[in-house]
């Protein structure tokens, strides 16, 4: 009975990384560098990483930093540009902080610790929908192909009463 939930436990686990996969991107914002004021005075070193990216609706922004030293603060475009967290849009102060893109257009995202925007620590993406290659759309949609297995065929989903592998068996 064990081997049939670990089994189970398995399939799950398999079914939710390959929708993560389909459905967005994971970004470490920074890099290895992660998130925090940028060293040589270099301003625009979150957009200098941003520019080279294609973002879409349903990527995933991970901020790494140390908690109590930096958070994160979406803020709108007026709030960016002034490096003003007084009304913001969301603020997360414990990290890694995971923002999920969940619309198109343009987010704003700066450290809400004082001088911190003001040295560089403020990032800028537009989220657009689309393929991630960035290639062509065709104009005749694929259609992926897919199987659909009926789980231990005609017998179906239950306790088998003389083996105990069946379900492994099956799945092999």
């Amino acid at each position: 009975m064990g081997g049939k939930i670990t089994m189970a436990a398995l399939l799950v686990i398999l079914a939710a990384n390959l929708l993560q996969s389909t459905y967005g991107r994971t970004y470490t914002v920074g890099d290895s560098t992660g998130w925090r004021i940028p060293t040589n005075n270099n301003d625009d070193f979150y957009d200098d990483w941003a520019d080279n990216k294609d973002f879409l609706v349903g990527d995933v922004l991970v901020f790494n930093f140390t908690n109590g030293q930096h958070n994160v603060v979406e803020v709108t475009e007026g709030g960016y540009d002034a490096c003003n967290a007084a009304n913001p849009v969301s603020t997360v102060s414990t990290g890694p902080a995971r923002i999920t893109l969940n619309r198109t257009g343009e987010y704003y995202f700066i450290c809400g610790i004082p001088g911190h925007c003001s040295a560089g620590q403020k990032l800028n993406v537009e989220v657009r929908n689309g393929n991630p290659t960035g290639g062509v759309t065709p104009s005749t949609p694929i259609t992926p192909t897919t199987t659909t297995y009926t789980v231990g065929d005609s017998t179906g989903w239950r306790v088998p009463t003389n083996n105990d592998d069946f379900y492994e068996d099956w799945a092999d």
